[in-house]
Protein backbone atom coordinates (compact mmCIF):
# COMPACT_ATOMS: atom_id res chain seq x y z
CA UNK A 1 0.00 0.00 0.00
CA UNK A 2 0.82 3.50 -1.10
CA UNK A 3 0.35 6.49 1.40
CA UNK A 4 0.99 9.98 -0.13
CA UNK A 5 2.06 12.33 2.33
CA UNK A 6 2.52 16.33 2.10
CA UNK A 7 2.18 19.20 3.82
CA UNK A 8 3.44 22.02 5.19
CA UNK A 9 4.01 23.54 8.84
CA UNK A 10 4.80 26.96 10.17
CA UNK A 11 7.91 27.49 12.88
CA UNK A 12 8.14 30.83 14.09
CA UNK A 13 11.67 30.17 14.28
CA UNK A 14 14.86 31.79 11.53
CA UNK A 15 14.76 29.44 8.70
CA UNK A 16 18.72 28.46 9.26
CA UNK A 17 17.41 27.33 13.65
CA UNK A 18 15.04 25.33 12.27
CA UNK A 19 17.02 23.86 9.28
CA UNK A 20 19.71 23.01 11.94
CA UNK A 21 16.83 21.80 14.73
CA UNK A 22 15.89 19.04 11.55
CA UNK A 23 19.12 18.07 11.52
CA UNK A 24 19.82 17.56 15.75
CA UNK A 25 19.31 13.89 16.12
CA UNK A 26 18.68 14.36 20.13
CA UNK A 27 16.11 17.17 19.05
CA UNK A 28 14.83 14.74 16.66
CA UNK A 29 14.81 11.38 19.30
CA UNK A 30 12.44 13.87 21.86
CA UNK A 31 10.01 15.12 18.98
CA UNK A 32 9.57 12.20 17.35
CA UNK A 33 6.48 10.34 18.28
CA UNK A 34 7.53 6.81 19.52
CA UNK A 35 11.32 7.34 19.21
CA UNK A 36 12.76 4.98 21.75
CA UNK A 37 16.38 5.30 20.64
CA UNK A 38 17.87 7.36 17.79
CA UNK A 39 21.45 6.78 17.63
CA UNK A 40 24.42 8.10 14.71
CA UNK A 41 25.64 4.84 12.70
CA UNK A 42 26.97 6.63 9.65
CA UNK A 43 27.24 10.60 8.73
CA UNK A 44 23.91 11.61 8.25
CA UNK A 45 22.63 8.29 8.68
CA UNK A 46 20.59 6.71 11.79
CA UNK A 47 19.39 4.04 13.22
CA UNK A 48 16.24 4.33 15.32
CA UNK A 49 14.22 2.11 17.36
CA UNK A 50 10.58 3.29 17.74
CA UNK A 51 6.84 1.97 18.94
CA UNK A 52 4.23 2.22 16.43
CA UNK A 53 0.68 1.72 17.66
CA UNK A 54 -2.24 2.04 15.13
CA UNK A 55 -5.66 0.87 15.99
CA UNK A 56 -5.35 -2.77 17.53
CA UNK A 57 -1.58 -2.94 15.81
CA UNK A 58 1.24 -2.08 18.15
CA UNK A 59 5.00 -3.11 17.48
CA UNK A 60 8.13 -2.00 17.96
CA UNK A 61 9.98 -1.20 14.42
CA UNK A 62 13.98 -1.12 13.61
CA UNK A 63 14.38 1.88 10.90
CA UNK A 64 17.10 3.27 9.60
CA UNK A 65 16.90 7.13 8.40
CA UNK A 66 19.06 8.86 5.83
CA UNK A 67 19.24 12.50 4.89
CA UNK A 68 20.22 12.95 1.42
CA UNK A 69 20.47 15.76 -1.21
CA UNK A 70 21.58 18.46 1.84
CA UNK A 71 21.23 22.09 0.80
CA UNK A 72 21.73 24.07 3.69
CA UNK A 73 18.86 26.01 4.92
CA UNK A 74 16.53 25.72 1.87
CA UNK A 75 16.06 21.77 1.70
CA UNK A 76 16.54 18.18 2.72
CA UNK A 77 15.74 14.54 1.48
CA UNK A 78 14.51 11.70 4.26
CA UNK A 79 15.03 8.07 3.44
CA UNK A 80 13.35 6.07 5.90
CA UNK A 81 13.35 1.99 5.83
CA UNK A 82 11.92 -0.29 8.53
CA UNK A 83 10.10 -3.56 9.61
CA UNK A 84 9.25 -4.83 12.49
CA UNK A 85 6.15 -7.49 14.23
CA UNK A 86 3.28 -5.28 12.42
CA UNK A 87 4.74 -5.03 8.77
CA UNK A 88 7.24 -2.79 6.96
CA UNK A 89 7.53 0.74 5.72
CA UNK A 90 9.85 2.41 2.93
CA UNK A 91 9.59 6.30 2.92
CA UNK A 92 11.22 8.94 0.49
CA UNK A 93 10.52 12.57 1.21
CA UNK A 94 11.74 16.35 0.73
CA UNK A 95 11.61 19.03 3.28
CA UNK A 96 11.82 22.81 2.01
CA UNK A 97 12.01 25.17 4.51
CA UNK A 98 10.79 28.99 3.76
CA UNK A 99 11.96 31.94 5.16
CA UNK A 100 8.12 33.93 5.82
CA UNK A 101 9.83 36.62 7.55
CA UNK A 102 8.39 36.18 10.57
CA UNK A 103 9.64 32.21 10.75
CA UNK A 104 9.90 29.30 8.14
CA UNK A 105 7.28 27.59 6.54
CA UNK A 106 8.58 24.28 6.52
CA UNK A 107 6.66 21.87 3.57
CA UNK A 108 6.86 18.11 3.12
CA UNK A 109 6.00 15.90 0.24
CA UNK A 110 6.86 12.08 0.04
CA UNK A 111 5.67 8.41 -0.43
CA UNK A 112 5.44 5.78 2.25
CA UNK A 113 5.14 2.06 0.82
CA UNK A 114 3.59 -0.23 3.90
CA UNK A 115 3.22 -3.78 4.40
CA UNK A 116 2.05 -6.33 6.43
CA UNK A 117 -0.22 -6.73 8.94
CA UNK A 118 0.17 -2.67 9.15
CA UNK A 119 -1.22 -2.12 5.94
CA UNK A 120 -4.69 -4.32 6.76
CA UNK A 121 -5.78 -1.11 8.89
CA UNK A 122 -6.65 0.75 5.81
CA UNK A 123 -5.70 3.60 3.55
CA UNK A 124 -7.96 6.16 5.41
CA UNK A 125 -6.60 5.45 9.27
CA UNK A 126 -2.85 5.43 7.89
CA UNK A 127 -3.79 9.24 6.34
CA UNK A 128 -5.13 10.25 9.39
CA UNK A 129 -2.83 9.30 11.64
CA UNK A 130 0.53 10.27 9.47
CA UNK A 131 -1.53 13.74 9.50
CA UNK A 132 -1.61 13.47 13.59
CA UNK A 133 2.12 12.21 13.72
CA UNK A 134 3.38 14.58 11.77
CA UNK A 135 1.59 17.74 13.95
CA UNK A 136 2.46 16.39 16.91
CA UNK A 137 6.54 15.88 15.62
CA UNK A 138 6.74 19.48 14.47
CA UNK A 139 4.64 20.61 18.06
CA UNK A 140 7.35 18.59 20.02
CA UNK A 141 10.38 19.90 18.22
CA UNK A 142 9.27 23.50 19.15
CA UNK A 143 9.12 22.40 22.93
CA UNK A 144 12.76 20.52 22.53
CA UNK A 145 13.96 23.46 20.47
CA UNK A 146 12.65 25.90 23.89
CA UNK A 147 14.24 23.64 26.12
CA UNK A 148 17.61 23.51 24.12
CA UNK A 149 17.96 26.83 24.08
CA UNK A 150 16.30 27.54 27.98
Amino acid sequence: MHVKISGSYSLPLPQERAYELLQDSEVLAKAMPGCERLEKIAENEYRMKMKVVLASLAGNFDTRVKIADQTPPLSFRLLVEGSGRPGFLRGDGVLKLTSTGTGTEVSYDGDVQIGGTIAAVGQRLLDGTAKMLIKKFFESLLQAASAATA
